[in-house]
């Protein structure tokens, strides 16, 4: 029998370490975010290394926001995390829903297709051609389509599915409802935790795409905002950004990664609880 004594000491070694935890995950945040907010001198007093600036600044973000492209971008990354999303979420459901069904004819020999992807693809070049033959080269959906669905997700939400009740589905065949109307006022209805756990992975993927701007998007006018921020990223580690002499190209750097990760950021919040509960709901099965 574990004593009163060892459970004690077991209960503060496990908040510490998630004390420490949760110190080396947010303090990167917290550095960058001061850069971004310390004044010129100070960065060069502390060796830029700053954690809680002594005084504030918005230079770097003035400077950021008046750049066309920075607008430009972001109403690109807008229309690619909403458009996207819920494209990346109606997909899914439409291919989980009939996995999720026992007596579905060759059911298993579509999941071994859809599972056999996770494990293989058809690379870089070949994706690459069938985007260009598909006319969405220097498209905004080359940014959506091509990855519409997750495996990973279609399979999250199909065991969501097997765990509903199958009885509550036979009495609704029973009064006459279609699979449409089972799917639509019963299964989506009873999943939202687990739709909305996947919607924020699809809408954290869809606001962080990059690789599919680099390689099928060639107008900048369709540079998403995660391309933009790359480039003032790079064009600062060059020299090459013409600012003035007090705003130094550490504090852009810095600007430039909040601007880019504080919407979604503020996003999250309000997901949480579906993302707890949809994890723990949705989890897969051996």
């Amino acid at each position: 029998m574990v004593s009163k004594g060892t459970e004690r000491w077991f209960d503060v070694f496990t908040y510490a370490l998630l004390i420490l935890i949760a110190i080396v995950s947010v303090f990167p945040l917290m550095y960058v975010l001061s850069v971004s907010l310390t004044p010129y001198s100070e960065v060069l007093k502390n060796g830029g290394f700053v954690v809680i600036p002594k005084s504030i600044t918005l230079e770097a973000y003035k400077y950021l926001f008046s750049m066309d492209s920075i607008h430009r971008s972001f109403g690109v990354t807008l229309f690619v995390t909403v458009i996207g999303t819920i494209l990346n979420l109606v997909i899914t459901v439409l291919l989980a829903y009939p996995l999720s069904k026992k007596k579905l004819r060759g059911r298993g020999l579509f999941i071994f297709l859809i599972v056999f992807t996770m494990m293989f693809n058809g690379g870089l070049i070949p994706t690459y051609l069938v985007v260009k033959d598909a006319g969405l080269l220097n498209t905004i959906w080359a940014m959506i389509i091509p990855s519409i669905v997750a495996t990973f997700n279609v399979l999250i939400i199909k065991t969501f599915f097997e765990g509903l009740p199958e009885e509550i589905y036979e009495s609704a065949r029973m009064d006459g409802a279609g699979e449409v109307t089972v799917l639509t006022r019963i299964a989506l209805p009873m999943s939202v935790p687990a739709l909305m756990t996947v919607g924020l992975f699809y809408m954290v993927s869809n606001w962080n795409v990059l690789f599919p701007a680099v390689f099928y998007i060639t107008d900048m006018k369709l540079y998403p905002l995660q391309l933009v921020v790359r480039d003032i990223i790079m064009a600062a580690d060059a020299a090459d950004l013409q600012v003035e002499v007090t705003l130094p190209t550490d504090t852009i750097r810095m600007a430039a990664v909040i601007v880019a990760s504080a919407p979604i950021i503020a996003v999250y919040p309000f997901l949480q609880k579906y993302l707890i509960k949809g994890m723990v709901l949705g989890a897969l099965k051996g």
